[in-house]
């Protein structure tokens, strides 16, 4: 059953891993005339999905298109920036009014220099050690993230029952132990107890409660899942722990995004300085005041939306080559390994299917952005019931895109295919074996960052008793453990993100190889078919419609 098995067999004209037939190819009826029609809901029907191992076509090349020009008018413009700069920008505090020549003319000051210089130096001495205790504590955080991140799958792939069970009364017991300390901290405190009233701080102590005892309720709401979602993460997790070089290649390609947006930030500075000093009037007095070119403002809307562009078609390339990766090696037999499974699907994230990636996260940033215009105007609460009207219908698109990007870039990765057949093809491939196309299984996600939540308020527990007893700052100790939580909640929380692409890959592994009437992984059957029983509980005969 794997591809050593595979690429002995013969290739049937009609099989779908062949390059030369499109996936949604049918082949041609051999029925007798005197027999029956098939059912409609015959799954013969349809043609088998397969991993595409071939050569794979260029899909949804506009979009790529699109997306290259609007980066050569950023980088182009920007270089414009940078040899159109007026040098006398810095000088503007040296420019005065001169009445005879109406017009703003240089003279010579240079307090302002001093004045910000010795401002600089006065603030860098006094927050020496703060800024020494900062930054060795957050360079430490980021060396140990690494191991801690290696430690945590290792754990989650061998004893994934005894962490999630472990793990749990901290879900309780941290919350309690924080908001017991800030009380008892700030009744103790004179400062803390005259800027604070008793009264509103029993009002926050007892909502921090309720808000715990939801916590509580939610667990016990989703205990009978419990049991589920720990086999699901530990499939993902012995899934992610053979393929630990995604690893490697997620964070580089990180910092290859910061690298990119480093000429862009540039870019970004040197349009201020694009300009010319002109006078101003304000209340009867003239005075000199810089001016912007009227193309600056448009440039900076370009040079935002490229990086927001930007940033969302990374999340989908990441995401395009985590799924390729992982559906190469669960395509691949027992007995066998995947070669250069990363490779394959970085060159087919940004070769074939480089303009699906830039489709995918077009959507994503519109949807982003139509969704914070959305909810800006909702805190403005402009009354009216067109508005309202408006905003729930703009709420049903987005919440449409949604539902059609899911799962999208997962199956584009395993076939090749475009975004529009992508998510056509995964709608009906969920549809015919009776799976969600919504979500796999929310209850994992949130353990996940349960436990990212443990571990960084237990390493930020840490961080703050050893600034305490190591060092002199004070109050500043508890800043720089909050901000070391932060980091270690913002690496840890990339590695959930990355099991989280696992399992919603294997899932729809799980449902190509249902649909081939296939077992290539059986421990992974073992478990995603629970996960539709578990879904399918209250009708034990076969439903006539995906349960979504």
């Amino acid at each position: 059953m794997g591809s050593a098995e595979e690429a002995n067999k013969p290739t049937s004209p009609y099989d779908s891993s062949s390059p030369s037939q499109p996936l949604l190819f049918k082949p041609p009826s051999t029925e007798e005339p005197n027999q029956p029609d098939q059912p409609e809901s015959d799954p013969t029907q349809y043609l088998q999905i397969s991993y595409n191992y071939g050569p794979r076509p260029f899909k949804d090349l506009p979009f790529l298109i699109l997306f290259v020009l609007v980066v050569l008018c950023t980088f182009g413009f920007g270089i414009f920036c940078v040899f159109h700069k007026n040098p006398n920008y810095s000088n503007l505090s040296s420019y005065k009014y001169d009445l005879n020549s109406t017009s703003c003319v240089k003279g010579s000051n240079f307090n302002g220099f001093y004045e910000s210089r010795f401002d600089f130096y006065v603030l860098s001495s006094t927050g020496s050690g703060f800024l020494k205790s900062l930054i060795w504590t957050l360079v430490v955080t980021l060396i140990l993230s690494v191991p801690i991140c290696f430690l945590l799958l290792l754990l989650l792939k061998h004893y994934t029952k005894q962490i999630v069970y472990v793990s749990l009364p901290f879900f309780i017991v941290i919350p309690i132990f924080f908001n017991v300390y800030w009380f008892v901290a700030c009744t103790v405190s004179s400062s803390c107890t005259d800027a604070f009233p008793l009264v509103y701080r029993i009002l926050v102590f007892v909502f921090v409660f309720l808000i715990i005892g939801i916590i509580v309720w939610i667990f016990v709401a989703n205990w009978h899942r419990i049991e589920l979602t720990v086999m699901i993460i530990g499939v993902a997790s012995d899934a992610l722990s053979k393929n630990l070089g995604l690893f490697v290649v997620i964070p580089l390609l990180t910092l290859g995004l910061v690298a990119y947006y480093v000429p862009i930030v540039v870019f970004l500075v040197f349009g201020r300085l694009n300009g010319k000093i002109v006078p101003k009037e304000s209340n009867g007095e003239y005075r000199c005041a810089w001016k912007q070119d009227s193309w600056v403002p448009a440039y900076y809307t370009l040079a935002i939306l490229t990086m927001l562009w930007s940033l969302t078609v990374l999340v989908e390339a990441q995401v395009y080559v985590i799924s390729g990766t992982i559906a190469e090696w669960y395509f691949t037999g027992e007995d066998s390994k995947p070669r250069r499974s990363i490779r394959s699907s970085l060159r087919n994230a940004f070769g074939p299917s480089s303009g699906t990636v830039c489709l995918s996260g077009l959507l994503i940033c519109v949807v982003r952005f139509v969704r914070a215009v959305v909810d800006s105007a909702r805190q403005e609460d402009i009354p009216g019931m067109v508005n309202f009207v408006l905003r729930c219908c703009v709420k049903a698109l987005l919440s449409a895109v949604d539902f059609l990007n899911k799962f999208t870039i997962n199956f584009a990765a395993i076939t090749g295919e475009a975004y529009c057949t992508s998510a056509r093809m995964t709608y009906e491939l969920l549809k015919r074996n009776l799976l969600s196309a919504v979500f796999v299984e929310t209850v994992s996600t949130r353990l996940l960052a349960g436990i990212v939540f443990i571990l960084s308020s237990i390493y930020a527990i840490v961080v703050c008793a050893i600034l305490k007893g190591a060092s002199n700052i004070g109050f500043y100790s508890y800043v720089v453990a909050v901000l070391a939580w932060a980091l270690l909640i913002i690496v840890l929380g990339s590695f959930v993100h990355v099991l989280d692409n696992v399992i919603e890959t294997v899932y729809i592994c799980y449902a190509v190889d249902r649909d081939r009437g296939e077992v290539y992984k059986p421990e992974v059957h073992e478990v995603y078919a629970l996960l539709t029983s578990s879904r399918n509980h209250r009708s034990p005969t076969a439903p006539t419609a995906p349960l979504v």
